[in-house]
């Protein structure tokens, strides 16, 4: 049965290193619709049009882009030690005990690592902004982050067993997690790495995500998969692969479910022979996407980054 996580709220942000950070305030205000809401000397925060603080942190280090942690909402102070507790058991690292965060946004977080590296920081009483209204070609929020797994099962009973996510639907190729309504928040692919597979951007409805596809290929990014309509979660999509090799998507219609909902398997999820989505208009995804869903990687925990 799948359910709501009693510890994590939502998910909030992703934290990445980039190596120009000036070339990537410039796509990600003026071509991806977010807004710069803080800076440092060598750090980018966007929001998006709803309350989060910020939607995306971008450090500035030399080198490939890498993924430095995936932030995501407690629901109390106390859920911050419970998880603690919980990743040492689940096998995981405790990397920063519960502490005030010094970063833009604030709140109280504890940082914890899976068994493969890959960073989540859990945060409470982080700051809220108020909603900007009439924006409809800027992101809301965060829909999900995928992940690529060596080992799927082992990472999906590592978010289970310490984070408390369950299940929502199983395919052929992917895990799909699930802390609140939202059909997932948290995504695990199937594969033979740990890179950052996507992050995906909910936009106010679906002509938003089309008026998105039009902008990204007016400025030289075309779409890599879509416009199409997924069976899990059954979200409105285009994929994009933006500077730095990393995999965005703009997505709307998100699946809202609760406890009532059965996890489907592989065999619940097939296509026709030439389709890889709902409607079947889309080609499959491209050469260019698959090549970047491998290319971002977490970085080396130790070097400073959370």
């Amino acid at each position: 049965m799948t359910h709501a996580s009693a510890l994590v709220a939502a998910l909030r942000s992703v934290a990445l290193t980039v190596p120009d950070l000036a070339l990537a305030e410039d796509f990600f205000t003026r071509t991806w619709q977010l807004q710069v809401v803080a800076r440092t000397t060598d750090a980018l925060y966007f929001r998006g049009a709803g309350e989060d603080h910020h939607l995306l942190a971008l450090h500035e280090a030399p080198g490939p882009a890498s993924i430095l942690h995936v932030t995501l909402r407690a629901h109390s102070v106390a859920a911050l030690t419970q998880a603690m507790h919980s990743t040492e058991a689940a096998g995981g690292r405790v990397l920063s005990a519960p502490a005030p965060v010094t970063a833009p946004g604030g709140g109280q977080a504890v940082v914890l690592a899976d068994p493969d590296g890959r960073v989540f920081q859990l945060v409470y009483g982080d700051e809220r902004l108020h909603p900007i209204d009439d924006a409809p070609d800027m992101p809301v929020r965060l829909a999900h982050v995928v992940l690529n797994s060596g080992h799927v099962e082992d990472t999906r009973q590592f978010l289970e067993e310490a984070l408390d996510f369950s299940l929502s639907d199983r395919t052929r190729i992917m895990a799909f997690m699930r802390c609140n309504s939202d059909h997932h928040s948290v995504a695990l692919g199937d594969t033979d790495n740990h890179a950052l597979n996507h992050i995906a951007f909910l936009m106010p409805d679906l002509d938003a995500v089309m008026r998105g596809g039009g902008r990204m290929r007016d400025a030289g990014f075309p779409i890599e998969w879509g416009p199409g309509r997924h069976g899990p979660g059954d979200n409105a999509f285009n994929y994009f692969v933006g500077p730095f090799d990393i995999v965005i998507e703009y997505t709307a219609e998100v699946e809202q479910i609760d406890d009532r909902y059965q996890p489907g398997q592989p065999s619940d999820w097939t296509w026709p022979p030439g389709r890889v989505d709902q409607w079947g208009i889309s080609q499959p995804p491209s050469a260019r996407l698959k090549e970047a869903q491998r290319a971002v990687l977490f970085a080396p925990i130790g070097n400073g980054h959370v």
